[in-house]
C-alpha cells in the first residue's frame, strides 16, 4: 500500500501498544455468513427440563441411550444437543446429539455409551462451559433461516446490541432447526468449546455481529517499504481468552 493507507495502519498498531490494547475482528473472507438467517443476531437458550439446567439427577447409560430417573427430556426436541458431566465412566460425560425421544425419561443420541447404572447427583444442561454446542433462538418471530456449517457465531457478554463479544466459533456442521409459539429454534454443533456459561447472551450472526476481541501476539510489527513506496506489514494476533 501506499504511505497514504500505511500511515493509517502504523498509527492503527501504535495505538495497541503492543499487545496491551484490543480490536474487533472477524474472518475476512467469511464476513457474510452462508446460511440464510435474516436476523443480526440470536439469543442463547436453555431447553433441557423444560428451561431451567438439571443439577442433579440419577442417569443410567446403555448403548446409545440415557435414562434419567426424572422427567428432564420434556422441552428437547430430536436434533438438540445436551452436556452431561458427573457419570462415573469419563466417556458418557460431554455434548451428545439427541437422535430420539422415547420419553421424558429416556433419549437416544449419536454417542456410544459405557453401559452405567443408577449414577446419581450427575448433572444434564445446556450451554455451558465446555459445551461443543450451543442452543439457540431467533431474536424475533421475524428472524429466520438457517445456520451452515462454517459460519461464524460471536458470543457476547450481554444480552444486548451494546455488549461485547467475547468468543469467537464456528458451526462445525449445519444447524438444526425447529419452529416453537411461532419462533425459530437452533441447535449448532462448535468448535472451539465454550469458554464460559451462556444465558440468554446475544449471539452475533451476520458481519456486524460475527466478531471478537483479538491483541497482537507479541511486542513487534513489522513493516518495510520498497524502492516504489508501497509499504507491507506483517503481525500476529490472538483471540483475548
Amino acid at each position: 500500500m501506499k504511505r497514504s493507507q500505511a500511515a493509517l495502519w502504523q498509527s492503527f498498531f501504535l495505538n495497541l501498544e503492543g499487545n496491551k490494547n484490543y480490536f474487533l475482528f472477524g474472518d475476512p473472507d467469511a464476513k457474510t455468513p452462508q446460511g440464510t438467517y435474516n436476523g443480526n443476531y440470536l439469543h442463547g437458550e436453555t431447553r433441557v427440563d423444560s428451561g431451567s439446567q438439571v443439577n442433579s439427577v440419577t442417569l443410567t447409560f446403555s448403548g446409545n441411550t440415557i435414562t434419567a430417573g426424572s422427567s428432564i427430556f420434556d422441552g428437547l426436541v430430536i436434533g438438540d444437543f445436551i452436556t452431561v458431566s458427573g457419570a462415573t465412566n469419563e466417556d458418557n460425560n460431554g455434548t451428545h446429539k439427541v437422535t430420539s425421544i422415547s420419553s421424558n425419561t429416556a433419549l437416544a443420541t449419536d454417542a456410544d455409551f459405557v453401559t452405567e447404572s443408577s449414577t446419581a447427583s450427575c448433572k444434564v444442561r445446556q450451554n455451558v462451559k465446555g459445551s461443543t454446542a450451543l442452543s439457540l433462538q431467533a431474536s424475533s418471530n421475524s428472524a429466520t433461516g438457517t445456520i451452515k456449517a462454517g459460519d461464524y457465531l460471536a458470543i457476547y457478554d450481554g444480552t444486548g446490541t451494546g455488549d461485547s463479544p467475547i468468543q469467537l466459533v464456528m458451526a462445525t456442521e449445519d444447524a438444526t432447526r425447529s419452529t416453537q409459539s411461532g419462533k425459530d429454534h437452533y441447535s449448532v454443533k462448535i468448535q472451539p468449546k465454550l469458554r464460559q456459561d451462556l444465558g440468554a447472551n446475544l449471539v452475533g450472526f451476520s458481519s456486524s455481529y460475527n466478531k471478537s476481541q483479538f491483541r497482537l501476539a507479541g511486542p513487534i510489527t513489522e513493516w518495510d517499504a520498497n524502492h516504489n513506496s508501497n509499504y507491507g506489514f506483517t503481525f500476529e494476533f490472538v483471540e483475548v481468552v
